[in-house]
């Protein structure tokens, strides 16, 4: 982190600054505009800016990336249209992972303790198999293990078991997942 005190500044740098700049003029003029089939051409752009992008992934054009460096996407996952991965920390998506429309997956915060509310951030780990379904808000720092569901509009701010349907808010285990 660049600034403690956002009151006086910004918390990043102005390299880092202007890498997201250029990354967000490259959003708007080649990422959002591409025809939703173009998923190869979408992952190729991400790994230019950084990103790893495993094989089969479909990320949708109207996607919302923060930083893309700060972005891992495991093989044949699906990130829906109106996602927010905003990834001021790291953000990793399991492989056969779901994000689904309008979900929000937020690695940053403040210190609301502190003089200034320097930021924090935690990272965001999904595990592989999982679903996180419409409008779902995940917190940083969190990890949602394999196999795991998060229904709709769930608003996650504690770590979800493998293999289980959590919903809520805020969101809690509520079955066990079983796959025939």
């Amino acid at each position: 982190m660049y600034n403690k005190d956002t009151h006086t500044g910004p918390s990043f740098s102005l390299s880092n600054r202007i890498y997201r700049t250029l990354w967000g003029i490259v959003r708007i003029v080649l990422f959002y505009p591409s025809p939703k089939p173009f998923h190869k051409w979408r992952a190729f752009l991400l790994r230019i800016f950084g990103a790893k992008v495993g094989r089969g992934v479909h990320i949708y054009p109207a996607t919302k990336i923060w930083a893309p460096y700060n972005l891992e996407l495991s093989d044949e996952c699906g990130i829906a249209n109106g996602v927010n991965l905003y990834s001021q920390g790291k953000i990793f998506i399991g492989r056969r992972t779901v994000i689904s429309q309008g979900s929000h997956l937020v690695t940053g915060t403040h210190d609301y303790t502190k003089d200034g509310f320097p930021l924090i951030t935690q990272p965001i780990y999904i595990g592989h198999n999982a679903w996180v379904a419409a409008e779902v808000f995940v917190h940083p720092g969190i990890t949602i293990g394999d196999g795991c569901i998060i229904g709709a509009r769930s608003v996650v701010t504690t770590d979800m078991p493998e293999w289980k349907i959590c919903t809520g808010h805020p969101c809690k285990p509520i079955k066990e997942r079983n796959i025939n």
